[in-house]
């Protein structure tokens, strides 16, 4: 007698930027999928309590600086006022119609969502376990793991509501801090400390490294910072935690030199931990199918592919821990499954951070081309020459380009200036074709528009850059 065929041609557990987005992928493709979500809303952290709220308090925290500071000077003569209730409210709804729209695609593409939390039990069973206990196992015949990321926790710093806070936490403070310590100088802690410097708060960051943004290229990281500090951040760079004290009205916390010295004692009424994240797999049952993640926790693959039946993307396993860059594993990993060629090139994977100006960046690093020894040009174009730039009072920053000096291919782009994340998508789609920065400084571009920086900077590199 004939094997029944599995109820399901593919279940995913995880329903964040990865998981949602291969199960659209799947109902697209015709396959019978179901997702399965622990948390009361689809989306994951990025829409939930990561990049979407964290987004809309920048935007929200952008435009009353610039109520207090810019408008004055360009003839809007107002006096705001904070009301944070309101701005929380504003941001929840944002979050709101964001995971209601996913529901509605679930439905869409015919995906099943099963809420409750998913154990792999053997090759083509995952068990769910509802809020009320109830346990129900799903047959499939294959299975995705999209359970993403968690904060990583910082050893003898420990995590006190309202005190000592991870990222989520800051994006629920009920009022504004007097103080805000932030360890850590990556793209949480600048986004976050960003907003509550702009709402009121004197903020610290702490950073073990020597400059911020980790993988950044150092020309920009240097300016950035340079930016930043003129903002009113605080920097204490090379500086290492190695304590934290509750106190009555806040917390202490206890640094030292990263390369050995005096310690000294930083008072705040909240610290941010934003160290980083780690793969989230704890109670997975990925020993029920012989998958030991390694020493870091991530969840190795072969073309997405961990065992027969098994795949993974984004976050728990290897590559950027980014949003985007989860859902291009997602879209890979099902159009592999039925056959297709799914493919993700890691190395054009946009970064941001969305600060005030952003910061975006696609490829090498000068420092990488020059620890691999290969021979580059360089153009680079100020935003202070930018016609857009200047009528905006937006000049601050810079782009600049690299490109192998015997094919002129585009080896790395990076921005420092506003809205740097939406145009280093023009960068991105140059370098997937293999273009050279011929092909964009030969290319029109609409005038006037900060576009045109980029554009300026590909002409910098054979040196015919002209004042936009």
């Amino acid at each position: 007698m004939a094997e029944a065929a599995a109820p399901y041609d593919v279940v995913i557990i995880g329903a964040g930027p990865g998981g949602y987005n291969a199960a659209i992928r799947a109902g697209q493709l015709g396959l019978k999928a179901a997702i399965v979500e622990k948390l009361p809303t689809l989306g994951g952290t990025c829409l939930n309590v990561g990049c979407m709220p964290t987004k809309a308090l920048l935007h929200s925290s952008e435009l009353f600086e610039a109520a207090n500071t810019e408008f004055a000077n360009i003839g809007i003569e107002v006096k705001p006022k904070l009301n944070l209730g309101q701005m929380h409210k504003s941001k929840d709804d944002s979050v709101e119609a964001l995971t209601k729209g996913i529901e509605f695609l679930m439905k869409k593409n015919k995906v099943t969502v099963v809420r409750g939390t998913g154990k792999i039990l053997a090759k083509g069973q995952v068990e769910v376990e509802g809020a009320d206990g109830a346990k129900q196992v799903l047959e499939t015949k294959n299975i995705v793991i999209a359970t993403g990321s968690e904060p990583t926790p910082l050893p003898g710093v420990d995590f006190e509501e309202g005190k000592v806070i991870d990222s989520t936490g800051a994006l629920f403070l009920p009022k504004v801090p007097k103080h805000m310590i932030v360890i850590g100088a990556g793209v949480i802690g600048l986004e976050l400390g960003s907003v509550w410097r702009r709402l009121g708060a004197e903020v610290t960051v702490v950073e073990y490294l020597d400059k911020v943004g980790a993988g950044m290229d150092g020309e920009v990281a240097t300016a950035f910072q340079r930016g930043l500090n003129k903002q009113g951040l605080k920097f204490k760079m090379s500086t290492k935690v190695t304590g934290a004290k509750s106190t009555k009205d806040g917390v202490e916390l206890t640094v030292e030199p990263a390369a050995g010295g005096a310690a000294e004692t930083i008072k705040g009424d909240v610290v941010l931990v934003a160290i980083g994240r780690r793969p989230y797999t704890k109670g997975l049952g990925l020993e029920n199918v012989g998958v030991t993640p390694d020493q870091r926790g991530f969840i190795a693959n072969d073309h997405f592919k961990v065992a027969d039946g098994i795949w993974v993307i984004g976050d728990v396993t290897h590559g950027p821990m980014l949003a985007h860059k989860a859902e291009e594993d997602a879209v890979a990993a099902i159009e592999l499954m039925v056959g297709k060629a799914g493919h993700v090139d890691y190395a054009l994977v946009p970064s941001v951070i969305y600060t005030a100006p952003e910061v975006a960046w696609v490829g090498k690093t000068e420092e990488a081309l020059k620890a691999e020894g290969v021979e580059y040009k360089k153009g680079k174009f100020p935003f202070a020459a930018n016609s857009r730039a200047k009528i905006n009072h937006e000049t601050e920053g810079f782009v600049k380009v690299l490109a192998d000096a015997k094919t002129d291919k585009v080896l790395g782009v990076h921005i420092f200036g506003p809205q740097a994340g939406e145009m280093i998508g023009e960068a991105c789609m140059t370098m997937a074709f293999g273009g050279a920065s011929e092909d964009i400084a030969r290319t029109c571009h609409p005038h006037p528009t900060r576009s045109e920086a980029v554009r300026q900077a590909a002409m910098g590199v054979e040196g015919w850059t002209m004042q936009a």
